[in-house]
């Protein structure tokens, strides 16, 4: 900028003058700071020389003021077109650190991103898109002080006659910043005018010293320049210069997919674009390069590789600006952000925890490269841009990178595949855990209420789905939603094509040469097993289609690690569905869906990552044979005798990486040099720390599981005895590069001793130099990428035919064509060498993958040990008294604690209380107490104990006894599905009927108010007739909480329903109760809910209306007439009676020896 402007700036006590008429090579600069001064009228301008406090007055003529108007001055110069003015409310012009901004902002703003250099390939950092940028001055404004800054105002001019006459003070004119990496943001001129209509932005100081009102100003004479012809003389105009931007961007403001649907058509696909034709023709090669993954990427942020840098273009810069105020300037008429390729994982960690998909653009050449590729192709000279691919897509279901993944858990993609068979819901299931290149797949028929549906999302909590558009049941759809984060990723897509039916996933895994061959004899064993599961195959094919989209299939599907998955396994374990899960908090807390208080954040004690996982699966499945839960508690109890076991183990595994991930990522081709260094340390560690624990006293002797997985890992020396060999570690851990050892590879020999011959050669022409020229202070210097640059003292005469590349104070540095000969071959060789260097690394990860058997062997059991481990630690940090549970083997079923305590709270905080379920007391306890008397907390913990004692772990209690129980089924708490229109009645009858449809005597029952949900009577009635069957027909053991005190002499006759309830201390006068948390025997006196209402603040005068209708329901009730009969002694109950019809009836054929046994009992009780 001219000096005038800063004149401005700076002299506060001087009236503002006009520039003068700047030159036509100046009109640049000076185009740039007359917004301001164009709407001053030369009157007032004349007046204010002879006032000391000089008034500045705005009166644009009335066209000024109505397109001014319709500019708001928050938006920047890249609100130019239809697709960006939607954004232009929250967009702001980028400020350097000098210029200020709106009040309500920040004064210390952001540093702009660095500037490109155009030095970084061929043609320059612009070279590709004709991008050219004008160095101005900076303007420094003191606060205090009314001064404006206009840029871009290259669509207004004044005439010369409209010129202040001002005393021009003269002072000394900065010089300007030639440093191109600090390059001003602003456009210039040349580079188009169809976007100067949006790049219009005033900056306006208040003047505290000026307080006189404005006086009115006479409007000035305004010409506005006509528009340049854009690249007169170039040919083919570009595309961004090619239309007006309205009309230009009309593509991007209307928006279609590429088969031309708006976003209203139900079959929109998001991730696409539509561009016409015209537009794309015009299109430079750089946009073409940009345009052809952006249209298929549209839903997903497209980090554009530029040289040293990644580029965000166009709506995705307007997006990095709105969530993260990230610095925009202006690329080819289209907004860009930039940072260094340095930052990539730090901003696609910040795009993808907000829920964005991300897209990697990669330069697959330098451009030297680039140089060398053209030289050798006729055709590729036409194209001469360095070559870009997309490198991958990132989601937050397909993370494998380590430093994006944060948290040790498994991370799904999940695919699913719904369908009816038999007038039954059944679905085809596959989900990856891409970090640890494993799929699972899974196909089951499933219940009216889909409950193992719904225990799988439960287990696995997904983190993008993958679904077939408008084939999804609501309900399932509905268990989605209601088990998923918002951040959870959903991906519809179109049947046929996208999410392919078994035929197509068939023909493509066939032909695909994903397993090494084709032919469907080489699937994988799971896999083949599956062959004829067209819901599994489908669900499959469109995880594989997805997978592919994202760039990354093969290197996933070719590993082969493929595993059925049961989310309910129906022998052998513990069965834990979904809604038990999500009743008894194992996974998530019911506050905010976090992990915070939940059994699994108690019982996780293991220490590396990939036990951590396995250990989650122990706890969705935990056990249900007492021989194996027998074998886990032997072990807890060897580490626990032996505290130097555990010590070894942990002092060697802490500090142990995820291998599991790695090992993948190795097999990929992905790993970085240091992580591989990580990972053969990491196995050399673990064969250390297993040669410790073998030897270890008492672990070596037993015959159990301790000891047979310690006999069962596999030897390591052998592959580690070719690493320690292979190659230098410290090299590779400084360098990140793979640096084999003599006679490993003879190409990389080869081409080292070919660099050493020319640096060699460099030295001896160095040598050479010193000697004629005479002077011995001659040396090679680089400066940026201008490498071997002779330096010579300036006193030295060199010869004619040397070219001067740069120069110092004392120095000058040199290129000649020897020289120059030298350092292209280098480069060359280099080049050569680089590549070679990357078939090493891929070499290297070839050969550790041929024992990759051995390493995932040795994984997996270093991972049983850690689940040991932590079921061992967590034991003996229990407190005390905790016991060993001992499990029996009876007809009955019975669960035992003695003086039990809940595993989550303290021994000096928490009043233990017994649990006696079947065995020689009755199996069902009817639960009966005041309202927070601590129902809900003895059904919780007696399930939590169950859950611990067979995981393989010690219970907090003095003793536990139990049968192995098979299943776990709860009915807690009130809640209802609007959306679904299912009432809190209803939901509560939902989950009852499971439990009366798959409980089984061994099961575990709890039932927390049922019937609440509706009227009393109807309450009532259903809470009779369910505790009636669950004790007479089904026989299992648990708990049934109620209000309901009549249920109470309803069973009192009972032989399998005990009555207990929690003591409380009842201060009458006083409305007040005390807690006391005690289980005993016994019928609570009343639920005392009118002392509860005073507790909480209701007012005395409600709570005695309430007191006088509840004496009077209670006597005139039915509730009342039905315990005065039961009283007397001459009340049969209801369910007796039916018992006895049903029998009768059919001759006893659908009473089971156990029905007709407990009937017969209670007949006698009566």
């Amino acid at each position: 900028m001219g000096d005038n402007s800063r004149g401005a700036a700076r002299t506060p006590v001087k009236p503002m003058e006009r520039p003068k008429k700047s030159a036509p090579g100046s009109m640049g600069k000076q185009q740039s700071i007359l917004g301001f001064f164009s709407k001053v009228a030369s009157a007032e301008a004349n007046a204010s020389t002879l006032s000391s406090r000089p008034t500045i007055t705005h009166a644009p003529n009335t066209e000024q003021t109505a397109a001014l108007k319709a500019r708001s001055l928050s938006v920047s110069t890249l609100a130019s077109g239809p697709a960006r003015t939607e954004h232009a409310a929250n967009y702001t012009q980028p400020l350097r650190k000098d210029e200020h901004q709106d009040e309500r902002h920040s004064w210390d703003r952001t540093p702009l991103p660095e500037a490109y250099d155009d030095d970084e390939e061929e043609g320059g950092g612009g070279s590709e898109i004709g991008n050219k940028n004008v160095n101005n001055d900076d303007i420094r404004t003191p606060s205090g002080y009314l001064s404006p800054v206009v840029h871009g105002m290259d669509d207004i001019a004044v005439s010369d006659d409209s010129d202040m006459q001002q005393k021009e003070r003269k002072r000394k004119r900065q010089p300007e910043n030639n440093n191109p990496r600090k390059r001003s943001t602003v456009p210039s001129p040349s580079e188009g005018q169809d976007d100067q209509e949006g790049q219009v932005m005033c900056q306006w100081r208040y003047d505290p010293n000026n307080v006189r009102p404005p006086q009115p100003a006479q409007p000035r004479p305004v010409m506005l320049h006509p528009a340049p012809t854009a690249f007169p003389g170039k040919g083919k105009e570009k595309a961004h210069n090619s239309k007006q931007p309205r009309e230009r961007s009309a593509w991007l403001a209307n928006i279609m997919d590429m088969e031309k649907r708006t976003p209203d058509h139900p079959e929109y696909d998001k991730s696409t674009l539509f561009i016409p034709p015209h537009i794309w023709n015009n299109f430079t090669p750089f946009e073409k390069q940009y345009w052809t993954v952006k249209q298929r990427y549209w839903d997903t942020v497209v980090f554009f590789r530029k040289g040293k840098f990644y580029e965000l273009l166009e709506n995705d810069a307007i997006l990095g600006h709105q969530l993260f105020d990230l610095r925009v300037t202006e690329r080819i008429n289209m907004p860009m952000v930039g940072f260094p390729v340095s930052s990539f994982d730090t901003w696609a960690n910040q795009f993808l925890s907000k829920g964005f998909k991300v897209a990697r653009v990669d330069e697959m050449e330098s451009a030297l490269g680039m140089e060398m590729r053209v030289r050798d192709s006729a055709a590729a000279k036409k194209n001469k841009i360095i070559r870009r691919e997309l490198g991958c897509v990132l989601t937050g279901g397909t993370l494998v990178e380590e430093t994006m993944l944060h948290d040790d858990m498994a991370t799904f993609c999940v695919a699913i595949k719904e369908s009816i068979i038999d007038d039954k819901p059944a679905f085809g299931i596959a989900f990856v855990d891409a970090a640890a290149g494993r799929f699972y797949v899974s196909q089951f028929q499933d219940d009216a209420d889909l409950t193992q549906f719904e225990t799988f999302v439960v287990q696995t909590s997904p983190r993008e789905l993958v679904l077939e558009r408008s084939h999804l049941s609501g309900k399932a759809q509905r268990i989605l939603k209601n088990n998923t984060t918002p951040m959870t990723i959903w991906n519809h897509l179109k049947p046929g094509t996208a999410f392919w039916d078994a035929d197509t996933t068939r023909r493509e895994l066939d032909s695909g040469d994903y397993f090494g061959s084709e032919g469907g004899a080489t699937w994988p064993e799971t896999l083949a097993q599956a062959r004829d599961s067209d819901l599994l195959l489908s669900a499959f094919g469109a995880l594989v289609h997805y997978l592919r989209t994202l760039k990354f299939e093969r290197s996933l599907i070719s590993r082969g690690k493929f595993q059925l998955y049961n989310p309910i396994h129906r022998h052998g374990t513990l069965i834990l569905d979904g809604q038990t899960l999500i009743n008894l908090e194992i996974f998530a807390n019911s506050v905010n869906g976090g992990g915070e208080g939940t059994l699994f954040k108690l019982l996780n004690r293991c220490i590396t990552p990939f036990g951590k996982r396995l250990f989650r699966q122990w706890v969705c499945h935990p056990l249900c044979n007492a021989e194996q839960i027998n074998e886990r508690l032997d072990a807890v109890d060897i580490l626990n005798a032996d505290c130097n076991i555990r010590e070894q183990f942990s002092s060697g595994m802490t500090k142990i990486p995820d291998l599991e991930r790695l090992v993948s990522r190795i097999r990929a081709g992905s790993c970085k040099p240091n992580d591989f260094i990580r990972v053969l340390e990491s196995f050399e560690q673990i064969e250390y720390t297993i040669s410790l624990l073998r030897t270890s006293s008492g672990s070596g002797s037993s015959n159990g599981i301790l000891a047979r997985l310690l006999a069962s890992m596999p030897n390591l020396s052998e592959p580690l005895d070719y690493w320690k060999g292979a190659f230098d570690r410290e090299k590779a851990r400084a360098e990140g590069l793979f640096t084999p050892n003599r006679g490993i590879r003879d190409d990389f020999d080869g081409s080292s001793d070919n660099i050493d011959r020319i640096k060699s050669e460099l030295q001896a022409l160095l040598t050479k130099q010193k000697s004629v020229l005479k002077n011995r202070s001659i040396k090679f210097a680089d400066v940026s990428k201008e490498v071997y640059q002779l330096e010579v003292p300036k006193a030295v005469k060199v010869p004619n035919d040397w070219r001067q590349i740069s120069a110092t104070a004392n120095v000058k540095r040199y290129y000649f064509r020897e020289l120059e000969s030298l350092i292209r071959e280098l480069q060359e060789a280099e080049e050569i060498h680089s590549q070679t260097v990357r078939d090493i690394t891929s070499s290297f990860y070839q050969t550790f993958d041929m024992d990759s058997e051995i390493w995932l062997r040795s994984i997996n059991v270093a991972a049983q040990l850690d689940c040991l481990m932590s079921l061992a630690n967590l034991s003996s940090s229990l407190g005390e008294p905790r016991c060993r549970p001992i499990f029996v083997d009876e007809k009955r079923s019975v669960v035992e604690f003695e003086e039990l305590r809940h595993p989550y709270i303290l021994v000096d905080d928490f009043i233990p209380n017994d649990i006696k379920l079947g065995g020689n007391e009755a199996k069902m306890s009817l639960l009966t107490g005041a309202n927070a008397a601590g129902k809900s907390t003895i059904l919780r913990m007696t399930c939590a104990a169950v859950i611990m004692a067979q995981i393989g772990c010690y219970v907090p209690a003095v003793s536990a006894r139990l049968t192995p129980i098979d299943r776990i089924m709860s009915r807690l708490g009130a809640n209802d599905n609007i959306l679904a229109a299912q009432s809190t009645f209803f939901i509560e009858l939902s989950e009852t009927k499971k439990i009366l449809a798959e409980a089984t005597p061994r099961s575990l029952v709890i039932l927390d108010e049922l019937g609440r949900g509706t009227s009393s009577y109807d309450g009532l009635a259903v809470a009779q007739a369910v505790l009636h069957h669950i004790a007479s027909h089904i026989g299992c053991v648990g708990f049934f909480a109620t209000h309901y005190r009549s249920l109470a002499e309803e069973f009192d006759k009972h032989p399998e329903i005990r009555p207990r309830r929690m003591r409380v201390y009842v201060d009458d006068v006083g409305r007040r109760i005390t807690f006391l948390y005690k289980l005993e025997d016994g019928v609570a006196e009343s639920s005392f809910g009118m002392h509860c209402a005073a507790m909480c603040g209701i007012p005395n005068k409600v709570i005695e209306r309430a007191e006088v209708a509840a004496r009077e329901w209670e006597h005139t009730g039915r509730f009342k007439r039905s315990l005065e009969r039961a009283k007397a002694g001459c009340y049969i109950p209801l369910g007796v009676l039916s018992d006895v019809s049903s029998m009768l009836r059919d001759g006893g054929d659908g009473m089971t020896e156990n029905d007709v046994d407990v009937l017969l009992r209670t007949i006698e009780a009566l």
